[in-house]
């Protein structure tokens, strides 16, 4: 089968083989030159296969950005308790869809990259926790573990280098907060899926009290390309600050929606009207959200000045993210998107922090007030200030997730809440 959307501004390196169920047998993979990697890091020290990653300039493609060299950096050198890799497959933020897809088509690349990491902070256990809604996904990725075990890729003393590596799928049970690094560990040990207090930090206190090291898919998928053809090699895509290619996953009203791994510093207005192929029905852009529905919206002018790094959404007043751009045409109703939003993280927020708990459900309905013709123009301010309060006053930020789209929604589509406020007003004097 052939992967629905493709563009030739594409650079394919994560995603080569997407569509193609071939990759997922193992003897493929082999053949295409996979597994290659792991051998040349089996064969380099630990802090040498850091060095290259460091290199390379990898960021997390979770949503944080973090070097991921760095990252890896900060586990202890010296094994006095057992290190712990942990992959993050819990992919739910609303408007992403690329982990899945890695897992999906290409499973080997990903494990690869486990075993690479995992040696390179000198663990010998690699958790992948992965959304237990991804069936088939699961499926694929469990058989491809087992035939990684079988060649002997994964186990005691892989590819004869003297290193012992296991590799546990764990599925998930579909709670958005167990995407949270600290909350997956506690899901992972059994145990409610909340987020955790920091510090201490995973690399001292991780998984089961042990150093630990996460690491999202699309991260790790990274690794094998960047350790076989080296740093440099990576930095020939992006920009100085965010190198490499990244996945975007574009949904909404575009002709063409889909993944498509394009070099970081990719413009935003190019990815819409070139790449998927413009709006849909020749309907104006309105707005975008770049880095999935927890990051500030942007109208369409700012869109067309968006570059697609980390740096590039900043200076128009977002985040990358994740990279989930959702495409908003002019018949939008912006106020139902954002209590839409606000629904999902109210419904999933764990509880724990008060800021959190009341300030999701409250920020609903009041919203959900205003869109039904019954609010008010304080409900506006009452809406920016209890939401800049959510920010900076939980133990995650999940809460920080709602203030961006409503902020930002206030902020540039006031006109939106008015018509609605106002247009209540009417039919409550008649």
């Amino acid at each position: 089968m052939a992967y629905p959307y493709v563009s030739d501004r594409e650079v394919r390196v994560l995603s080569t083989y997407f569509g193609d169920p071939k990759q997922r047998h193992i003897e493929t993979y082999v053949k295409r030159g996979g597994y290659s990697a792991l051998e040349k890091a089996l064969g380099m020290g630990p802090d040498d296969v850091v060095e290259i990653v460091k290199s390379s300039g990898l960021r997390g493609r979770g949503g944080a950005g973090f070097p991921t060299g760095v990252k890896w950096s900060f586990m202890p050198k010296e094994k006095k308790k057992a290190h712990y890799l942990l992959c993050n497959a819990d992919e739910s933020e609303p408007g992403t869809f690329k982990d899945r897809e890695l897992m999906r088509w290409d499973p080997h690349q990903l494990i690869e990259g486990c075993l690479i990491g995992a040696h390179a902070i000198r663990a010998q256990h690699v958790y992948i926790y992965c959304r237990g809604e991804f069936f088939e996904a699961n499926q694929v990725l469990a058989r491809a573990v087992e035939d990684a075990y079988a060649k002997g890729y994964i186990g005691e003393n892989i590819l004869d280098s003297g290193h012992d590596i296991e590799v546990t799928v764990h599925q998930g049970a579909g709670a958005y907060i167990c995407g949270e690094e600290t909350g997956m560990m506690n899901s992972l040990e059994g145990r409610r899926g909340e987020p955790r207090i920091k510090p201490p930090f995973p690399a001292a206190v991780g998984a089961f009290g042990k150093p630990s090291t996460i690491n999202n898919v699309e991260t790790l998928c990274a690794i094998p390309h960047i350790v076989k053809n080296g740093g440099e090699w990576y930095r020939q895509w992006g920009t100085e600050k965010s190198p490499g290619t990244k996945l975007f996953c574009v949904s909404g009203h575009v002709i063409k929606p889909g993944n498509y791994e394009l070099p970081l510093g990719f413009p935003l207005i190019e990815l819409i009207e070139d790449v998927c192929g413009g709006m849909k029905d020749g309907n104006a852009l309105k707005a975008v959200i770049p880095g999935g529905s927890s990051v500030p919206l942007i109208n369409a002018e700012e869109a067309r000045a968006c570059k697609l790094d980390y740096e590039g959404c900043v200076d128009v007043g977002t985040m990358l993210g994740c990279a989930s751009v959702i495409v908003m045409d002019e018949a939008t109703d912006i106020v139902k998107q954002v209590r839409r939003m606000v629904d999902f993280y109210a419904h999933e927020s764990c509880g724990q922090c008060t800021p959190c708990r009341e300030g999701t459900t409250w920020t609903a309905q009041i919203l959900r007030r205003i869109e039904n013709g019954k609010g008010t123009e304080d409900d506006l301010d009452t809406l920016m200030e209890m939401t800049q309060n959510m920010v900076g006053t939980t133990i995650c930020v999940l809460s920080d997730s709602v203030a961006a789209p409503v902020q930002s929604s206030i902020e540039k589509f006031r006109d939106e809440y008015l018509a609605l406020i106002r247009r209540g007003e009417r039919v409550g004097a008649a």
